[in-house]
């Protein structure tokens, strides 16, 4: 199977108004910014797309203009009641990560920041690239704690002095598969910063991960003509023997179902998530 089929097949599909849940929340107001990393492609366009259909106003930032650019589009294609601004930046680089929350404080008052961008390379531990580790440490963990930061101020600064930190983390924040040792790392270390936060955050500033299984993205469904070669598989196999295997629910999660659960960690109704784990990821590691 081509990366083309493998993205027709196990590839997101389109998101209607129908599939966001919109919730009735005193703060889901336009004057008040969500700021979601990783926000042009996968579970992070989902997520800004949610965020807008309750009337937020949401700051989603890539790398990707043009995805930007499209998840933009898309928001007024729908329809939403919430504004998308874009910002091109790179987790890297540090003062873009200042200037990202700094741009959030001109367009209302940050309130949400969901620390969402992840990438991944597949490699033993003896052969993994160092480069790759860090970059992946750097965009999934020091960029999470480095946004926090410089959004801490500004959640303090609200009437309420509140905000919320939600964090992308995975089934492999809890259990691990071989060959992914840069991203088993850096989700358990997210796990803990998400904590950190809950620590310090005085009962105001909550902070909560969402884990899940796999996820149709493109990231997902680009890997699996390379797994299934490595395997001696064929796409659908490492689908249902590998991915699917451990978990009771047969077939992988929509980008817009774990946006919906940001939706709803965010809200008011959750305001006793704090340090903790949205776990939705089929019983994969709760059952056996």
């Amino acid at each position: 199977m081509t990366v083309e089929e493998a993205m027709a097949k196990y590839g997101p599909s389109d998101i209607t108004r129908d599939n966001l849940l919109t919730i009735d929340d005193p703060n889901y107001v336009a004057d008040n910014v969500a700021i979601v990393t990783g926000g042009g492609a996968g579970i992070g366009r989902a997520v800004s797309l949610a965020f807008a259909a309750n009337g937020l106003t949401v700051l989603a930032t890539d790398r990707d203009e043009a995805g930007l650019a499209a998840v933009k589009a898309e928001a007024e294609e729908l329809d939403l009641p919430g504004d998308i601004v874009t910002v091109t930046a790179n987790l890297t680089d540090d003062a873009d990560l200042e200037r990202i929350v700094d741009t959030a404080t001109f367009h209302g008052s940050p309130r949400y920041l969901i620390n969402n961008a992840g990438i991944q390379t597949v490699a033993p531990i003896e052969s993994f690239p160092v480069e790759k580790y860090d970059l992946m440490h750097d965009v999934m963990q020091r960029a999470p704690l480095l946004l926090t930061k410089h959004c801490l101020p500004h959640f303090r600064a609200n009437d309420d002095g509140c905000g919320v930190v939600g964090n992308m983390c995975s089934v492999h924040g809890h259990i691990v598969t071989k060959d992914k040792v840069a991203y088993n790392t850096t989700k358990f270390g997210l796990r803990g910063l998400t904590q950190s936060i809950a620590a310090e955050g005085e009962g105001k500033v909550r902070a909560f991960t969402v884990s899940t299984a796999y996820v149709k993205t493109a990231l997902v469904a680009k890997q699996l003509p390379d797994t299934a070669d490595r395997r001696n598989m064929t796409v659908d196999e490492v689908v249902e023997k590998v991915m699917l295997e451990r978990t009771r629910v047969k077939e992988m999660m929509e980008p817009y179902e774990v946006a919906n659960l940001f939706v709803m960690g965010c809200s008011h109704h959750s305001s006793h998530l704090n340090g903790g784990d949205m776990t939705h990821e089929g019983g994969m590691s709760l059952t056996y």
